[in-house]
């Protein structure tokens, strides 16, 4: 019986992960390299387009000293979107990358935004009826401003790494359908809209294919085999949106299933049958992983790195991270729901969801000094829950039933956590065995690509077995209630003055939705 290797490669916000596994989903080795972002006082974000191709030579030269990396059948890709990569004619980054939460086009979101043209209102009605200031379409109004584009190609993170893979350069129809306003019934891009919006010509610096998730991107060079241990030839199946590709990778692929990705960030994902309008969420997004599926997202800009913000303020120069949770953990049990009376916002770097505002920041409310750095600490994990109870209400509010949660991620190594959002939302979290859902569906897709399963839904439901529910304390459910109607109050009432404080200080691009 042939062995078949999947090799699944995640490149996020703050590393790249390989995750390497069987043709029944059983993870044999995984591995991981972190590189820089470099942030500035001018809302940029910026990241070394080489440091993503080191981390990966990185990861694949420790596998290989545990793994026969010749057995790889397959190989797909998700990663963060969009974070966009400026070339020239061969493909070579002529500037930093623009990461995905880089702010500088806020100016050219906004104009967009207000634009009442026919012709970019239907466009923008599959987007939530907004652009952000995270898309390759904002992104590449900008560059258009900046730079002489007429000998250059605007690419997004996983365009350029497939490209050095395989020396082919396609565009995945996962981000173009969720960041690039392409829509699939309409015909797919559309000149009339980019004319209109300033970025007429722009898809002739784009790349000239779009390939649905799953499909043969190319195989690996023979330059690039010496380079990685990789076997030449070894296929490359197009991939997505690393939240996105992360509903494959747990198996939260049907309706009524929320899909949380749970990191720096927080994306809520869910697929429909047909398009739902709300212009809180974003989307409705015309089938960018699966044919016939229409999918729904919202997010949280400001999850994970709070928590990164706190142990830096209160556990710098301490590397012991288990020991560091243990103790807050203890602790935090301890104190009573809602954090006696203390409330923190979790929009600091802008809201996603559903208030769609880049000029929200985060705030604490009810500080006092019988306070400890545990109360915050709880505080901060209550922000981040009803941040998710918000998402979810909004997706009920357009009569879209959320039955459970399926959540992968970092995020989900925090049981606590997940208990607490179990708890505030009222619904069952479930875990995947496999907590990496970006590795994971992306070597399901692999798996897809190489002919062993007739569908990526079909590939997904033999492959992907779950290892632990939280259910909800219900009496919980009841005494957050309260605080979560204070907690959408403060929004209310804080935002306005949050933006004028941005625009006081002239920090209005620094910010992000």
């Amino acid at each position: 019986m042939t062995t078949n290797y999947l090799l699944g490669i995640d490149l996020g916000t703050q590393s790249l992960k390989v995750g390497i596994y069987n043709e029944t989903g059983t993870l044999l080795l995984s591995e991981s390299s972190a590189y820089r972002t470099n942030h500035t006082q001018a809302g940029l974000s910026e990241q070394n387009p080489n440091d993503w191709w080191q981390a990966l030579k990185d990861v694949l030269a420790k596998a290989k000293e545990k793994i026969d990396l010749g057995l790889i059948s397959g190989i797909s890709l998700c990663a963060t979107s969009s974070t966009v990569v400026l070339t020239d004619k061969s493909y070579q980054p002529v500037a930093p990358a623009q990461c995905w939460m880089d702010q500088r086009s806020v100016d050219e979101e906004e104009e967009i935004n207000r634009n009442t043209n026919p012709v970019v209102e239907e466009r923008l009605l599959f987007s939530g009826k907004k652009t952000s200031v995270e898309w390759m379409t904002t992104k590449s109004l900008w560059l258009k401003r900046h730079y002489d584009l007429s000998d250059k190609y605007i690419l997004e993170q996983i365009d350029w790494m497939n490209y050095m893979l395989t020396g082919e350069v396609v565009a995945s129809k996962c981000n173009a359908t969720c960041k690039w306003n392409y829509v699939d019934h309409l015909g797919g891009f559309s000149e009339p809209f980019f004319q209109e919006i300033g970025l007429d010509g722009i898809t002739n610096h784009w790349p000239s294919r779009v390939l649905k998730v799953g499909e043969k991107v190319g195989e690996i060079t023979e330059h690039v085999a010496f380079e990685l241990g990789i076997t030449a030839g070894t296929p490359v199946f197009q991939g997505g949106i690393d939240a996105h590709i992360g509903m494959i990778g747990s198996g939260a692929l049907e309706n009524g299933h929320l899909s949380m990705i749970t990191g720096t960030s927080f994306v809520h994902l869910m697929h429909h049958d047909h398009p739902i309008f709300n212009d809180s969420l974003w989307g409705p997004y015309d089938s960018p992983l699966i044919d016939g599926h229409w999918l729904l997202e919202g997010g949280q800009l400001s999850c994970g790195s709070i928590i990164t913000w706190f142990l830096n303020e209160f556990y710098s120069g301490r590397s012991d991270f288990n020991e560091i949770f243990a103790e807050l953990e203890k602790n935090m049990e301890d104190i009573e729901v809602g954090s006696e009376g203390l409330i923190v916002l979790d929009s600091w770097k802008g809201n996603r969801t559903p208030y769609k505002t880049p000029y929200a920041s985060g705030a604490f409310i009810g500080l006092t000094l019988s306070h400890t750095k545990f109360h915050i600490y709880r505080a901060i994990l209550e922000s981040i829950a009803f941040g998710t109870k918000n998402v979810i209400e909004t997706f009920k509010n357009s009569s879209i039933p959320v039955k459970k949660i399926i959540a992968g991620g970092g995020g989900t190594k925090n049981t606590g956590w997940m208990q607490m959002i179990s708890n505030v939302t009222g619904l069952p979290i479930y875990i995947p065995k496999d907590e990496e859902a970006g590795t994971k569906g992306a070597a399901i897709i692999a798996a897809y690509g190489i002919g062993l399963f007739p569908s990526i839904k079909q590939a997904s439901n033999q492959m992907v077995t779950m290892q632990k529910v939280f259910e909800p304390d219900l009496n919980k459910t009841a005494q957050y209630g309260d605080i979560f109607q204070i907690y959408l109050e403060l929004n209310q009432l804080l935002f306005p003055i949050m933006r004028k404080i941005k625009e006081g200080k002239g920090e209005s691009h620094e910010i992000c939705t």
